[in-house]
C-alpha cells in the first residue's frame, strides 16, 4: 500500500555552478568555457537575479553551500567576493559547511585568506596528480610543486582541504600520488577513474582507458589510504574521521537543493497534493541562460524518487535505510522492489541487514548493473494514488 509521503519542504543545499576556466582539460565534459570581456560581469548580474528568484520560490534554511565549476577559484576577488554576496543576501549561508571548488594555479597566501574572510571553509583541490609528466597528458596547467604548494597554503589556512586523483592514467605512479597528498595534510581524497567521454578531446584522440587498470586503482586507492587512516565511505571518496563532505552526503542521501547558474542542476521539492514528489530541474549553458531561456524540469513520481534514492545510497558504505525511504516516498520499498533486492542478495551483490541495505565490495563495482534491476522493476504500488 502507499502512503503519504514524509518530505522535508525546506531545502538545506545549494550548488553555485560557476562556468569559467582558464583552459578546458581533453577530459572533462562539463559546462565550462573560457572567460570573455563582459561575460563574467553578466554572468554576476544574471546570478543574482536567479538567487533572489530560488528565495521568493523556495522554503531555503542553508547547512551547505557548494561553489563548484569549471573553477570558481579562477574568479578575481571582486567577482568572488560579490558571488558570495549575492548568496547571501538572497538565500543565507551554509551553517555546516561551505566549499571552493580550487585550481592548484590560482592559491595565494593572499587569496586563502581571503576566501577564508568571505566564509569558505572547504576548499576541494583539483590536484590529479602529483607527477608532472601525469599532468602533462591530463591537459593541466599547473605542475605538481603547484599543486604541493596550493594545498599546503590551504592547510595552513585552516581550510579543511580535500585532494582530488584520476586513477588508471597509463603511466601514473599512483602510490606516489596517493602518499603524497597524505603527507600534505589532506583529511578527504576523491579518487576517480580517467573516463573518456563522448565529445571530448580525449575521445577525438582515441584515448581509451583499460579495465584492468581501472580495477587495480580502484582497489589499490583504497588499500593505501586505508592504510594512512582514509575510510572509503562512497565509491569514489575517502576521509579521515569527521572529514566527510557534507554536502556531497546531501545528494547521496537523496535530499533537495537548490541549483544556482547556468548548467546548474537543483532537486527540489514539488508542489503538495501532487503524485509528483519533487522536481528536478537543469538550467540551460551560459548564453542561452543569460537570455532568459527557462530550465529544463523534470518531474519525479514516487517510483523515480525511490530508484534514484538506491542509485545514490547504494554508493555509500553505510548504504541507506529502506524503512526511512519508505517514509519519504510513500512507497513500501522492501515490498515494491522485493524481487531485484532477494535477487541481488542472493548474487552476493547487495546485502540487507535489518532495515539497511548496502552494496558488498562486488556489489559497487557492478553498482550500474545492480541499479538497472530496480530500475527494470515494475512495482504494484506505481499504480496507486498516494
Amino acid at each position: 500500500m502507499s502512503v503519504a509521503p514524509v518530505l522535508d519542504p525546506t531545502v538545506r543545499h545549494l550548488y553555485v555552478h560557476v562556468p569559467f576556466c582558464p583552459s578546458i582539460c581533453p577530459y572533462c565534459d562539463f559546462h565550462v568555457l573560457t572567460r570573455r570581456a563582459g561575460l563574467v560581469e553578466a554572468y554576476l548580474a544574471k546570478l543574482d537575479e536567479e538567487a533572489a528568484r530560488l528565495a521568493d520560490t523556495h522554503d531555503v534554511a542553508l547547512d551547505t553551500v557548494y561553489l563548484g565549476g569549471g573553477t570558481p577559484s579562477f574568479l578575481r576577488d571582486a567577482e568572488l567576493s560579490a558571488l558570495v554576496g549575492s548568496v547571501r543576501r538572497h538565500l543565507g549561508w551554509g551553517r555546516v559547511e561551505n566549499t571552493l571548488e580550487v585550481n592548484p594555479g590560482t592559491v595565494s597566501a593572499d587569496r586563502a585568506a581571503l576566501w577564508r574572510d568571505l566564509g569558505l571553509d572547504r576548499a576541494s583541490v583539483g590536484v590529479q596528480s602529483l607527477d608532472d609528466a601525469t599532468l602533462r597528458f591530463l591537459g593541466r596547467q599547473h605542475d605538481a610543486r603547484q599543486a604541493r604548494d596550493a594545498v599546503t597554503t590551504l592547510v595552513d589556512t585552516a581550510f579543511r582541504v580535500s585532494g582530488d586523483l584520476i586513477t588508471a592514467v597509463p603511466g601514473q605512479p599512483l602510490d606516489g600520488d596517493i602518499r603524497g597528498l597524505v603527507e600534505l595534510g589532506v583529511g578527504h581524497v576523491s579518487a576517480y577513474t580517467l573516463t573518456i567521454e563522448p565529445g571530448t578531446e580525449f575521445a577525438r584522440r582515441g584515448v581509451t582507458v583499460d579495465e584492468d587498470d581501472e580495477r587495480r586503482g580502484f582497489e589499490r586507492t583504497e588499500a593505501l589510504l586505508g592504510e594512512h587512516g582514509f575510510t572509503r565511505y562512497e565509491i569514489s571518496n575517502y576521509a579521515r574521521p569527521g572529514q566527510q563532505s557534507q554536502h556531497n552526503l546531501s545528494y547521496w542521501h537523496g535530499r533537495t537543493y537548490l541549483g544556482l547558474g547556468p548548467g546548474a542542476a537543483g532537486h527540489y521539492p514539488a508542489a503538495g497534493g501532487s503524485r509528483i514528489l519533487t522536481t528536478r530541474r537543469t538550467n540551460p549553458h551560459l548564453h542561452e541562460w543569460l537570455a532568459g531561456a527557462a530550465g529544463e524540469d523534470d518531474p519525479i513520481d514516487a517510483h523515480e524518487y525511490v530508484t534514484d534514492a538506491l542509485f545514490m545510497g547504494l554508493r555509500l558504505r553505510e548504504g541507506l535505510d529502506v524503512a526511512d525511504l519508505s517514509r519519504r516516498s510513500g512507497l513500501d520499498v522492501r515490498a515494491a522492489y522485493a524481487a531485484p533486492i532477494n535477487a541481488n542478495v542472493a548474487r552476493g551483490l547487495l546485502t540487507l541487514d535489518g532495515d539497511r541495505l548496502r552494496a558488498t565490495p562486488q556489489g559497487w563495482w557492478l553498482l550500474n548493473r545492480v541499479v538497472t534491476d530496480f530500475l527494470e522493476a515494475s512495482p504494484a504500488e506505481q499504480a496507486e494514488s498516494p
